[in-house]
């Protein structure tokens, strides 16, 4: 316990340090090129999006799903798995840069499945960005690679810490070509052939900073590695095989993500778009990231361990303690970012009106946090087991719903029963249901793997979490309207609503911890001894 404390501290630490830095980023990249009807930021992020999406595929699914089971079955061989992860790396290599050449090659493909034919321009400026953000595939997957082979070696810190250097390039990136270019580049005619490289080489260049340095942090794994091409005999057919179903889910993923595109995409330049939706998905991930991610992964190295034991009980007894603690923290973050929903929004926009817009597109997203939380859970139990098939069922049943609900979205606002400036709104809604389906399909499927999970265990006490946030969020919305609303200063300015954003999380979480000192519950004692214990182990780890 005492180790899975240290890293949650600091992979907590290094996760909001990454989000702040993201926002900033994000803050500055709003600046130049918008985001709510703007067709230049809809382009951008497209194309932008199209590394990212594999990178969280990669690290998610096959990589996290398959290669630190493998890794921890590995440790027992003779030579500590260091012929494995040398083989392995050394495939990888070579996958991601043929992955790499081939979406270059794809790229108008690929980009053309996501923006309608009729909007020339943006397709055309898309698809341009699109061959300098492509390469980012190699650099991504080689720190997703990276970064779990030092995860399952215990040494958590570098993959968390590295994305900060990424958003810091970016930040003096983005000041360089708005001193270059100009501050409002929103114009989608005005841009050329060199602002289009400028910006595209210097996001791929800051990937190549953060994967460069896990290759510097190396050498904490103890590890030798040198490049091996002899892949008999070390167990990557195994991996290969479970690898498989990752790779459908990856592609079923993938395709989805471009449909769900491909609708939105019908707002842009008339409302909230593309851009929009990746902005309050940022915000979306700040709580989702901090708490679960730093929580949640060295409890599934732990799950991993107790998988290839054959301890099911522990197992089961890791999985309700995991979700029990993500939910108490969890809950009472969701409450601060809904209320503060607005002023967070005005962060990524240029405008208050544009800021609500994008806060209702944040609100239908913030719907599934929790029940995505739970999933974390349960999808890497699976994971831990070396089960991927199962997985993809779910996940497959999940698609099916999100495709029907954005189909849906966009054929009510095709025919205007909902207001174009809604559809987004209505394909996070719809995202969000979805993922609520799949938890509860996961959760049963689960208790058929390992046995009963005891689920009222955990079910119990996240309702008593959103029943105690209902009010602490109340108090944090009335202190926005207390401020103004939309009209007031919290909606001014990115700035003044950062710090909107920052004074409301702090009223709710403190209105939400009194709520749980009063009605004296019995989560509040072991979460508080559970924040004492990490400040401890911190201190103690800092003097030695």
């Amino acid at each position: 316990m005492a180790n899975l404390g240290r890293a949650s501290m600091l992979l907590g630490a290094g996760t909001l340090v990454s989000r702040i830095t993201g926002l900033a980023r994000t803050m500055i990249l709003v600046g130049l090129i918008g985001s709510n009807r703007s067709a230049v930021a809809d382009a951008f992020n497209i194309a932008n999006q199209l590394p990212n999406s594999l990178f969280e595929l990669i690290s998610v699914g096959i990589i996290t799903a398959v290669i630190v089971p493998q890794i921890v079955r590995a440790a027992s061989s003779p030579d500590g798995g260091h012929a494995f992860i040398s083989k392995l790396l050394t495939l990888g290599i070579i996958v991601f840069a043929i992955a790499t050449v081939f979406a270059i090659i794809l790229a108008p493909w690929l980009v053309a499945s996501q923006i309608r034919p009729d909007r020339t321009e943006q397709l055309v400026l898309a698809t341009t960005f699109a061959y300098w953000c492509l390469p980012q595939i190699l650099f991504y997957g080689l720190y997703a690679l990276i970064g779990e082979v030092l995860n399952s070696r215990r040494v958590f810190g570098p993959a968390t810490w590295a994305p900060v250097a990424n958003n810091l390039v970016s930040i003096v990136g983005f000041l360089v070509i708005g001193a270059l270019f100009g501050q409002d580049l929103v114009n989608i005619a005005q841009w050329t052939p060199d602002m289009i490289a400028w910006l595209g080489a210097l996001t791929t260049a800051a990937t190549a900073v953060q994967a460069a340095l896990l290759v510097l942090c190396w050498r904490r794994t103890g590890l030798r590695f040198r490049l091996d091409f002899r892949w008999r005999g070390v167990g990557l057919g195994n991996l290969g095989r479970a690898a498989s179903w990752t790779l459908l889910m990856a592609v079923m993923t993938v395709a989805v993500g471009f449909f769900q595109t491909w609708i939105v995409n019908a707002a842009t330049g008339i409302g909230p778009s593309t851009a929009v939706m990746d902005n309050a998905w940022l915000v979306f991930m700040v709580p989702y990231s901090i708490i679960v991610y730093s929580i949640g992964t060295p409890y599934f190295t732990q799950l991993s361990e107790h998988a290839v034991a054959g301890r099911d009980e522990l197992a089961r007894e890791d999985v309700a303690q995991s979700i029990r603690i993500l939910g108490f923290f969890l809950v009472g973050a969701l409450g601060a970012v809904a209320a503060a929903a607005v002023p967070a929004s005005r962060v990524f926009t240029n405008t208050a009106s544009d800021a609500v817009e994008a806060a209702i597109v944040l609100g239908c997203y913030l719907s599934g946090l929790l029940p995505l939380a739970v999933l974390f859970i349960i999808q890497r139990t699976f994971y831990a087991y070396g089960d991927t098939r199962t997985p993809f069922l779910f996940t497959l049943f999940q698609c099916v719903l999100v495709v029907l609900a954005s189909a849906g979205a966009g054929l009510l606002a095709s025919n205007g029963v909902l207001p174009m400036t809604m559809l987004a709104a209505g394909v996070a809604l719809g995202q969000s249901v979805a993922g609520l389906a799949q938890v509860v399909l996961a959760t049963f499927l689960l208790q058929r793997r390992i046995g009963s999970l005891n689920v009222r265990s955990w079910l119990k006490p996240l309702g008593r979490f959103l029943l105690v946030a209902a009010p602490a969020g109340a108090v944090g919305w009335a202190t926005f309207t207390l401020s103004g609303g939309a009209s007031g200063w919290m909606a001014s300015d990115k700035v003044t609503g950062a710090f909107g954003a920052a004074l409301i999380g702090v009223v709710v979480l403190g209105c939400y911890i009194a709520i749980h000192a009063i009605f004296r519950s019995p989560e509040l004692q072991p979460a508080a001894a559970r924040l004492r214990s990490l400040g401890a182990r911190r201190s103690r780890s800092g003097r030695r």
